[in-house]
């Protein structure tokens, strides 16, 4: 394991993807452990991707977390897919993590209402329930969450939003195996924004894969701005970025 501090951010890189999953998951349970010490409840908000298998089977595993305590969220969602459908962020946190353990409340993005509506819906419950923890990856165009390059607002005032994805953000949909064919992939979500996310106090970022390279690269080396909308946790306190090999390929780092 490598390590290096990038402005504010603390940056891992692992010796292989199990160590980059085995590593963050700790790391991310530790934290979780420790805040559980001074509060009675947390709010942990959750990615929903192939990339964060690895950092959920992790915190699974670990038998001394109080989830009864926890309440969990997820950071954005299709729309227009029907519910059954596996490719739903919600369903797959069910898979992955909010069926395995016994959280205290779940709160999912309905994305069967109106979009405006439901924005407004999940902003308040994000308002009323400031998140402690937010575990997330980085995308092939740099996004976090669904704020792709073009969407992304560092200022923006609202918590959640409707927002049109971008080809490359629908390309790596398919490119991860998620959908068959880029026309089947939905061309609109809901999606917790930039400040929505920066909102909590510690921050897991999880990204493995060469598929992801030059948007780490671009993250860590270029400008802090929206092109890159990623870059923004290079000025978040509290943050910490996880990579395996294949990720950090486009670094230098010793």
């Amino acid at each position: 394991m490598r390590y290096k501090k990038i402005d504010e951010l603390q940056v891992y890189v692992a010796d292989s993807r199990d160590e980059m999953g085995r590593i963050s998951g700790q790391d991310a349970a530790s934290m979780i452990k420790i805040l559980l010490q001074e509060k009675e409840e947390l709010n942990v908000m959750f990615a929903a991707a192939p990339s964060q298998d690895d950092v959920l089977a992790e915190l699974v595993r670990d038998p001394d977390i109080d989830w009864g305590r926890i309440n969990a969220f997820h950071m954005d969602e299709y729309l227009g897919l029907s519910d059954e459908a596996p490719q739903k962020f919600g369903n797959y946190l069910r898979k992955h993590i909010f069926d395995k353990v016994p959280f205290k409340k779940i709160f999912y993005i309905d994305s069967d209402s109106n979009p405006q509506k439901e924005a407004a819906r999940y902003e308040e419950i994000l308002r009323e329930h400031p998140l402690d923890v937010c575990i997330l990856g980085v995308g092939e165009n740099g996004h976090l969450a669904f704020n792709d390059p073009g969407e992304a607002d560092f200022g923006d005032t609202h918590f959640v939003k409707t927002v049109k994805l971008d080809v490359r953000c629908r390309q790596q949909q398919v490119n991860d195996g998620c959908f068959e064919t880029f026309e089947e992939v939905p061309e609109r979500a809901l999606t917790v924004t930039i400040p929505g996310l920066l909102q909590a106090k510690a921050m897991f970022c999880v990204v493995p894969a060469s598929n992801k390279a030059e948007a780490v690269k671009n993250m860590l080396t270029g400008k802090v701005d929206c092109s890159c909308p990623a870059s923004i946790l290079r000025t978040k306190r509290g943050a910490r970025l996880y990579l395996d090999p294949r990720a950090a390929e486009q670094l230098t780092i010793e």
